[in-house]
């Protein structure tokens, strides 16, 4: 069974209401499974406080200043997205550097990051020639099949 049947498979059960397959043919055998229950994190934004007092408002607490970056113009930036489900990962291995990071630029055929699915770590490439403007998933953490994972402007 190669990878893209493994793929469609995955697609199916997605879908459907099954729980687990498991298919066995003459190169092996392969198990999927739907995970049981998503865990979803809400991050609130930063918000500042201001006080009211005879003097001017003064901010209490405020987030730390960051140079801000020129916003990206969100209408045309492509999305890549995970092709697998399986634990991301922005560095070949621990002691090697980052793959992709904010105003990296991508060409077709380099890899932006790992993905981990079943003890293989796929690399995986882009598809569009452009600048990465934001990296959306965390590293080490669980992705899904077709979750977003950068945001790119095309070159």
């Amino acid at each position: 069974m190669d990878l893209k049947q493994i793929h469609e498979l995955i697609k199916i059960i997605n879908k459907s209401n099954i729980g687990e397959i498991s298919i066995e043919d003459k190169d092996g055998k392969v198990t999927i499974k739907q995970k049981e229950d998503a865990v979803v994190t809400v991050a609130a934004p930063q918000t500042q406080v201001y006080t009211t007092a005879p003097a001017p408002a003064a901010p209490v607490a405020a987030a730390p200043a960051v140079p801000a970056a020129p916003a990206p113009k969100a209408d045309n930036l492509v999305t890549v997205k995970s092709p697998m489900i399986g634990t991301f990962y922005r560095r070949s291995s621990p002691d090697k550097p980052i793959l992709a990071e904010v105003g990296t630029d991508i060409i077709p055929g380099k890899v932006v990051c790992i993905i981990e699915a079943m003890k293989l770590f796929n690399e995986i490439e882009s598809e569009i020639k452009g600048t990465i403007v934001k990296v959306l998933v965390e590293d080490a953490s669980p992705v899904e099949y077709d979750q977003p994972l950068f945001l790119v402007e095309p070159a």
